[in-house]
C-alpha cells in the first residue's frame, strides 16, 4: 500500500496521543477502515519507537526510577490483583514492557543486594513465572502482553513476520522459476553483508533492471528509509548493482525516487517480471 506524504502524516497525528496497547489499534482501525491492520500497527510502533527514544532517559534517573519503583509497591499492596504497572506506565507514558524492565531490574538489585544479572533479567521477562514475587509476576506479564511495540513477545512475532515474508519471496521466486541465493547461501559463501535474495539471472521490472531484492515486513517511512539507505541499500546497490525493496506493509510513495539511481521499491512481489536472459516473460 503506497501512501502518500499527506496521508500518512494524518496517521501519524491520529497516533501521537496514542498507548501501546490493544485499544489503540481499535481506534486507528476505525478512523482508518481503508489501511489494513498490519500497515496501521507497522506505522504506530515506528513513530511510538520515535517518541520513547526522545523521552526514555528521563524515566532511568535514579531518582525517577525509585519514584516509579516506590508508587508500584505502595499500589500494589494497596491492589494486589490490579493491573498497577500498566497504569502507571500509560499515566508517565513509558511503554509497558520497558516500564517492566525498570522495574524488575530495581526489584532484582534489592534481592541480589547488587546490579541484577542481564541474563536473569532477560530471562524473567520472557517468562515472568520465575519471578518468585507472584504480584510483580502478574504485573510484568500484564505489561508484555499489552503492549505491542516492546518487549520479548513483540521481538518475537517480529522476526517471526520477517521469517514469514522472506520464505514467502522465496515461494514467490520458485514459482516463476527465477534462480537466486538467498541469504544463508550467501553467507557460507563468504558474503558478509547481503541482501535477502541475489538472482543468478536479473530481471526487469517495470522497466528497471533488478539484481537483488530485499524483504522488509514493515512500512516504511522517512526515518527507516533513509537508515536503510544508509546502511544497506545502496552497499547493496554498490556490490551487486540495481535491485528491489520490497516493503509489505506499505510505504510513502514519494521516497520510490531513486529508481533511476537503481533502487526500486515496491509494496508486494511484482507481476511484471521479465528475465533478461532470453525475454521471456513470466506468468
Amino acid at each position: 500500500m503506497r501512501l502518500s506524504r499527506a496521508e500518512y502524516k494524518e496517521i501519524v497525528r491520529c497516533t501521537e496521543h496514542l498507548r501501546p496497547t490493544r485499544q489503540c489499534m481499535k481506534m486507528l482501525r476505525e478512523r482508518f477502515p481503508h489501511h489494513s491492520q498490519s500497515t496501521l500497527l507497522s506505522i504506530f510502533s515506528l513513530e511510538y519507537q520515535k517518541r520513547i527514544k526522545r523521552t526514555n532517559s528521563r524515566h532511568h534517573t535514579p531518582d525517577v526510577i525509585e519514584s516509579h519503583y516506590q508508587r508500584y509497591l505502595s499500589e500494589a499492596k494497596a491492589r494486589p490483583t490490579a493491573p498497577v504497572l500498566l497504569e502507571l506506565a500509560n499515566e508517565v507514558d513509558l511503554s509497558p514492557a520497558l516500564m517492566a524492565r525498570i522495574i524488575l531490574d530495581r526489584f532484582l538489585q534489592d534481592l541480589e543486594g547488587g546490579v541484577s544479572s542481564k541474563t536473569v533479567l532477560n530471562n524473567m521477562l520472557k517468562e515472568p513465572s520465575l519471578i518468585p514475587d507472584q504480584t510483580l509476576a502478574n504485573n510484568i506479564y500484564q505489561c508484555t502482553i499489552n503492549d505491542c511495540c516492546y518487549g520479548p513477545l513483540v521481538d518475537c512475532i517480529k522476526h517471526a513476520i520477517g521469517q514469514e515474508h522472506e520464505v514467502l519471496l522465496r515461494d514467490k521466486l520458485r514459482e516463476r522459476n527465477l534462480s537466486f541465493l538467498d541469504e544463508n547461501q550467501l553467507r557460507a559463501m563468504g558474503y558478509d553483508k547481503t541482501p535477502d535474495i541475489i538472482l543468478e539471472v536479473p530481471v526487469a521490472v517495470e522497466g528497471h533492471i533488478v539484481h537483488w531484492i530485499e524483504s522488509k515486513a514493515s512500512f516504511g517511512d522517512d526515518h527507516s528509509h533513509r537508515t536503510y539507505l544508509n546502511e544497506q541499500f545502496w552497499s547493496y546497490w554498490n556490490r551487486f548493482g540495481p535491485g528491489l525493496v520490497i516493503y509489505w506493509y506499505g510505504f510513502i510513495g514519494e521516497l520510490d525516487c531513486q529508481r533511476d539511481r537503481g533502487i526500486l521499491l515496491k509494496d508486494c512481489f511484482p507481476t511484471d517480471i521479465v528475465t533478461l536472459c532470453h525475454g521471456a516473460h513470466q506468468d
